[in-house]
């Protein structure tokens, strides 16, 4: 009888951790909606005809983490289809111009024009202002140990 009992301890603890698992699962589920949400409202306060992609391809700009489309394409995730739309669509309403790269005249860049930048910091300062009002909330030991642990899983 002594075996069965760590056997059915290792089930408890494996249903337990399962059950952990669908929570976590479940929830960041929720988390990426309401991430999905403010980046609609973000694209809204830039653009009421901008998408959500328009959007992020808009904001990697702005930030400097991407100014060509080879960059955006691997920073979205996305298809190259999808980000040249974006990126006709941010021309087209006067927020995003293509240059010639100035080290290799074949390639182009794209640079956020200053209507640009002043929306995207607009919409970014409602998003951070709500996130920053909430994380607040919570001690810096907390915010290092979930920073670190989302680091951890997106790995």
């Amino acid at each position: 009888m002594s075996d069965a009992a760590p056997a059915n301890d290792d089930a408890l603890e494996g249903a337990a951790l399962d059950d952990a698992v669908h929570r976590v699962e479940r929830e960041l589920g929720r988390l990426f909606a309401r991430i999905r949400v403010g980046w609609r409202e973000a694209a809204a306060t830039v653009h009421p005809d901008l998408q959500p992609l328009g959007y992020q391809v808009l904001a990697a700009i702005v930030s400097g983490h991407a100014n060509t489309a080879g960059a955006l394409i691997e920073r979205l995730q996305t298809d190259k289809s999808a980000v040249s739309r974006q990126v006709r669509q941010l021309t087209e309403l006067g927020l995003v111009d293509s240059i010639r790269d100035p080290d290799d005249h074949r390639a182009r860049r794209l640079v956020a024009t200053d209507l640009a930048v002043e929306r995207v910091t607009a919409a970014r300062a409602v998003y951070e202002g709500r996130l920053g009002e909430r994380l607040r909330r919570w001690s810096a030991a907390d915010l290092d140990r979930v920073a670190g642990l989302l680091d951890e899983l997106g790995r």
